[in-house]
């Protein structure tokens, strides 16, 4: 009997020092499948949470709800950074700041802001890579792209450093928060360490570490899982074989989209709202993950 294909949601819990792409690759070899894909890249230096979609999932990466992001980062004040955190040179030192001014940057670093990206970074200008001509010294021209702040907390304080928990949405830098609280308040600053624990609504306390995915022993969810934020809805059997024909079925629950699930509650497709003829409210199927029979 042929094996079902492997398809879901693997969380990964990084260990610091292998890239993203680093963790996707063994994930490859370990489940011998080549379509691997993250939501959500974190820097080497970084751990913690990694969201991979394996398999037909991969194509519900624009469906997923992976917001907001949560981070437990280190700070380090008095030393300023080319790649605004701790893998990089010494560009600059200041005095450490008074706790009032940092937590008047905090405040200021919060809500809806125009972040300048780190040179050392993957953005591109004129189709060259950021970090690519900074390593050759030069420095592109990267222009401020708006990142939200939904609030920071602070665990720790130490003689340089503190131990914070920042909640924020995706593509914000955290090593450019830490660089801008340098800034802010009055000197200078780099991000030291790096955890994501949350990405929407995966926790690291449920990824499994890298050598269990290495080994080939850490478990895919279900497809459904990377979908939960969207409503479930059933299909007959009637329905079911509308929707893997691409044709639309009734819509009998409120929101834009849905989750089109069979009986036994396995994502099968993706819907979105539409109106039909004589104004009936529709779910047309956007992206169907299984095949007709």
């Amino acid at each position: 009997m042929e094996k079902p294909p492997i398809e879901g949601v693997l969380l990964v819990d990084k260990p610091s020092g292998p890239t993203s792409h680093d963790v996707v690759a063994i994930a490859r070899r370990a489940l011998g499948i080549r379509r691997v894909g993250h939501a959500g890249t974190l820097d080497p230096f970084a751990t913690g949470l990694l969201v991979l979609l394996v398999g037909r999932a991969t194509r519900l990466l624009p469906y997923m709800d992976a917001e907001p992001k949560e981070y437990e980062a280190t700070v380090r004040f008095g030393i300023a950074t080319d790649t605004d955190d701790v893998t990089g040179s010494a560009t600059g030192e200041a005095a450490l700041p008074e706790r009032a001014a940092v937590e008047r940057a905090m405040e200021a670093l919060t809500g809806d802001l125009l972040q300048q990206p780190p040179a050392y970074s993957a953005k591109q200008v004129g189709g060259r890579r950021s970090y690519a001509a900074a390593r050759r010294g030069e420095r592109l021209e990267l222009q401020p792209v708006p990142v939200r702040v939904h609030g920071w907390s602070v665990r720790a304080w130490r003689h340089d450093e503190i131990d914070v928990t920042v909640v924020c949405g995706g593509g914000t830098y955290v090593r450019a928060l830490a660089r801008d609280l340098g800034r802010l308040s009055g000197g200078a600053a780099h991000l030291s360490a790096l955890r994501r624990v949350r990405s929407g609504p995966f926790t690291v306390a449920a990824a499994a570490p890298l050598a269990d995915v290495a080994a080939g022993t850490a478990t895919v969810r279900p497809p459904i899982d990377a979908v939960r934020s969207l409503p479930a809805v059933p299909l007959r059997e009637d329905a079911l074989a509308r929707v893997l024909d691409g044709r639309p079925v009734a819509a009998t629950v409120a929101g834009d989209r849905a989750a089109l699930v069979d009986t036994a509650g396995e994502l099968v497709a993706i819907a979105a709202r539409e109106s039909g003829a004589g104004g009936a409210e529709l779910w047309q199927p956007r992206l169907v993950l299984r095949n007709a029979s």
